[in-house]
Order: structure tokens, then sequence, then C-alpha cells
């Protein structure tokens, strides 16, 4: 039920992004969704990928990198709909690090990526009360 996420933390400055996303290209990874949130002099961009433990290879020799695992959700694509997750983490004491999302996965709903501090009880709570869990093979199409 856990996605791998490879987060790269990335200099602000002009290109640091196309080669990270060049070393990823040349080597036939996909990028399923991503997300960056910067600094002044950095960036930490979060991607989900088809290969993450080749993308972690490939660019721990030049980067900062590490692989976190995150919880996807799918919800409607409509106003509100992500409410009712939310309020559940709240009320169960799940702290959310961050997320991020994107339309056109599953049945044209919104995927959302979750980084909470306790997976395990947020999949149940999530489980429990009908909000739909991703596996990774619906986001990832590995080789």
């Amino acid at each position: 039920m856990k996605l791998q996420q490879v987060s790269v933390f990335v200099e602000n400055a002009p290109g640091s992004l196309y080669g990270i996303i060049k070393i990823l290209g040349d080597n036939n990874i996909d990028i399923k969704a991503l997300s960056i949130a910067d600094t002044k002099d950095y960036g930490i961009l979060r991607i989900i990928v088809d290969k993450p433990k080749l993308a972690l290879e490939l660019l721990k020799g030049n980067y900062v990198v590490k692989v976190t695992d995150v919880i996807a959700i799918s919800i409607s694509n409509e106003p509100g709909a992500l409410i009712k997750a939310l309020e559940l983490l709240k009320n169960a004491n799940i702290a959310i690090d961050y997320l991020y999302a994107f339309v056109g996965s599953i049945e044209r709903n919104a995927s959302v990526m979750l980084k909470v501090d306790d997976d395990v009880k947020a999949i149940e709570i999530l489980n429990e009360n009908g909000i739909k869990l991703l596996e990774p093979s619906s986001i990832i199409k590995e080789d």
C-alpha cells in the first residue's frame, strides 16, 4: 500500500533540475508524479518514478538523495473531496508532513501522495473509512 518516493536536494541554480531530469530520462526512468519545494538556496524534488531503486543509484553520486515511503489515495476530482481523508487523519491525531497530487490516473480521479507520521495507523484509518488506497501497481507500471 506504500509507494517509494525519491527525494533529491536540488541547488537553486540554473540547470540543476535539468541535470536530474536528464539523468532519469537518459536511463528510461518514467516520472509518474513530482513536487518541488524550494527555499532561497535549495529545493527538495519529490518524485514517484517507475524504477525508484535505479533512480537512487544513478543520482546518489551527484546529489543528496533518499527514498521515503508515502501513501497514495484516490479521491474524486471535485471540490471538497480531500476533506474526508484529512478529517479522518486529524481525528486520529496523525500529522501530515506534506502532500501533493495529480489528476488523470484511476478513473480520472485525483491521486494524492501523503507523507504522514504514522503510516500504519493512517492506512488502517483510511481503509476502515472507505478511502481508496492505491497500490503501487496502479500508478507505476514497472518493467
